[in-house]
C-alpha cells in the first residue's frame, strides 16, 4: 500500500491521478479512527488527507463555518466554543476529520433532535480521478449530494466541507444519571427524556443474566444555560503496553460490570465539562491496548423501533451465555429524523455498541449469532466499526445500494469495499 500526505490542495490533483492508476485504486483516509477496514486499501495507494487542515472561513453570526476536510472535530471546537457554538452532532472521538465524519454520516447521542452529521453539511467539494471537481450543495439534484454523505469516501476525494454549528450558551453540560433495572426501563426512560433533553445514552451490562439481564445506567444530558464558552485540553493517562490476552475475561468482565453499576448508577444530577461526557474514552491514550496484542471487534447494530426490544433482549441474552461481553457496551436510541444519506446507518430504532476482545473462532461464531437476530429484526451494521460484515448482510441492509454505486468513482476502493463484493 502506498501512501502520500499532501499539504496543500494543488498537490491533491497529481496524487489522485497517480493512485487511481492502481489495481486497486486510491482511497483518502482522514485520523484512521474506524474500527474495520473502511479506511483501509490494501495493495492499492492512500492519500492521508490531516494534512490539509486549514480553516477557510466562520461567520461568528451565523455559525457557519467552510475548512478543508482534514481539519479534526477537535479543531473546529477549539475556534467554535469560545464563540457560543458546538458541533450540531458528534461521535464519541473528536479526533475525527471533516471529511471522516461526512463519510461516514457520524451520529452522536442527540440524533432523536439532530439527526445525523450529514444533515448540517450545506456543501462539500469533491474531486474525482478524472480529474472534475465538483461542488455539491443540499439543492443537488443529481443524487450526488446522497450518495457522498454516508458514501464511505467512494464518490470522490473530499476537499472542503461547509458545516452549520449550533449556538451554545456555556461549555458545560448537565446531567442526569439514573440507574434501570430491566431493559423495559430502558425504553421507557428514553420515551420519557428525549422531548426535554438533547443528548440520551446508556450503559448497559450485557453481562446480566436471569432477573438482571438488560440493567444499566441512563444518562440524559442537555447544553447548560449559564456558564463559561472553555476549550478542555484536559489529557489524561496512557496505556504505555499491551495488556495480556487473559486479562479480560468473564469473570474480570462480571466483577467489572458490577462494580460499575453500583457505583456509577447511583442516582444524581451534575454539571460537568463537555469532554467527559462526549469523549471518554479520548482522555485514555492508547487504551486499545486494554484488550492485548490480538485487539478486539466492535459490533455496533441498529434494529426498528417495532422490534427492538425483542431483538435487544435477543442479543443480550446471547452475549451472557457466551460469556465474551464487554464493559464497553452502549445502547441508544435513535429518532425518526431521516438521514440525508443513502448508505448512512441509523434509522429509527435502537443502536447497541460492543467492544469484544478478539478470542478467534468463538468470538466470530458468537457474531454471527448476533448477525442472525439483526437480520431477521430487519436491521443492519455500522461499516464504520466493522471488520467482518458478511457481504450478504450489507446487502439486506443498505437497500439504496442500488441507487449508490452509479455514483462511485471507478477510481476509489477500498478493502471494505472489496469485500462486500465478494
Amino acid at each position: 500500500m502506498r501512501a502520500a500526505r499532501p499539504a496543500f490542495r494543488d498537490e491533491l490533483g497529481g496524487l489522485i491521478r497517480t493512485g487511481a492508476a492502481d489495481d486497486h485504486g486510491v482511497l483518502a483516509v482522514g485520523m484512521m479512527r474506524s474500527y474495520g477496514d473502511s479506511c483501509l486499501n490494501g495493495d492499492g495507494s492512500v492519500i492521508e488527507m490531516s494534512g490539509l487542515d486549514h480553516l477557510i472561513s466562520f461567520d461568528r453570526q451565523t455559525g457557519v463555518i467552510k475548512a478543508e476536510a482534514g481539519v479534526t472535530l477537535d479543531e473546529i471546537l477549539r475556534v467554535a466554543i469560545p464563540a457560543g457554538y458546538f458541533l450540531p452532532v458528534t461521535p464519541g472521538t473528536k479526533f475525527v476529520t471533516l471529511g471522516g465524519a461526512l463519510a461516514n454520516d457520524v451520529h452522536g447521542k442527540n440524533h432523536h433532535h439532530a439527526g445525523t452529521f450529514g444533515r448540517w453539511v450545506r456543501q462539500f467539494t469533491l474531486a474525482r480521478t478524472d480529474g472534475s471537481e465538483r461542488v455539491v450543495g443540499r439543492d443537488d439534484t443529481s443524487g450526488l449530494f446522497a450518495a457522498t454523505i454516508g458514501g464511505l469516501g467512494l464518490t470522490g476525494v473530499i476537499t472542503r466541507v461547509t458545516l452549520e454549528l449550533m449556538p451554545i450558551a456555556s461549555s458545560r453540560i448537565d446531567l442526569q444519571t439514573v440507574p434501570f433495572g430491566k431493559l423495559s426501563e430502558f425504553f421507557s426512560l428514553a420515551a420519557e427524556s428525549e422531548p426535554s433533553h438533547d443528548y440520551t445514552v446508556a450503559w448497559i451490562d450485557c453481562l446480566a443474566q436471569g432477573s438482571k439481564l438488560g440493567r444499566g445506567i441512563f444518562t440524559r444530558a442537555r447544553h447548560s444555560l449559564d456558564g463559561e464558552l472553555r476549550v478542555s485540553d484536559k489529557k489524561g493517562p496512557s496505556i504505555p503496553v499491551e495488556a495480556p490476552g487473559f486479562l479480560l475475561n468473564r469473570l474480570s468482565l462480571a466483577a467489572f460490570n458490577e462494580a460499575y453499576y453500583r457505583i456509577a448508577g447511583r442516582p444524581r444530577a451534575t454539571s460537568s465539562c463537555y469532554d467527559p461526557f462526549f469523549y471518554p474514552l479520548d482522555a485514555i491514550g492508547g487504551w486499545n491496548r486494554l484488550y492485548g496484542r490480538l485487539g478486539f471487534y466492535q459490533y455496533q447494530s441498529v434494529v426498528p423501533a417495532a422490534v427492538a426490544e425483542v431483538a435487544t433482549t435477543a442479543m443480550l441474552q446471547t452475549i451472557a451465555a457466551a460469556g465474551q461481553g464487554s464493559f464497553l457496551a452502549v445502547l441508544k436510541t435513535f429518532g425518526d429524523v431521516p438521514s440525508p444519506g443513502l448508505l448512512s446507518f441509523p434509522m429509527q430504532g435502537t443502536t447497541l455498541a460492543l467492544d469484544f476482545a478478539n478470542r478467534g473462532r468463538s468470538t466470530l461464531s458468537l457474531l454471527d449469532k448476533l448477525d442472525a437476530i439483526v437480520r431477521e429484526a430487519g436491521g443492519r451494521l455500522y461499516p464504520a466499526k466493522d471488520g467482518r460484515l458478511p457481504p450478504a448482510m450489507f446487502r439486506a441492509g443498505y437497500r439504496a445500494l442500488d441507487q449508490f454505486t452509479p455514483h462511485m468513482d471507478p477510481g476509489l476502493s477500498s478493502t471494505f469495499w472489496r469485500r462486500m463484493q465478494l
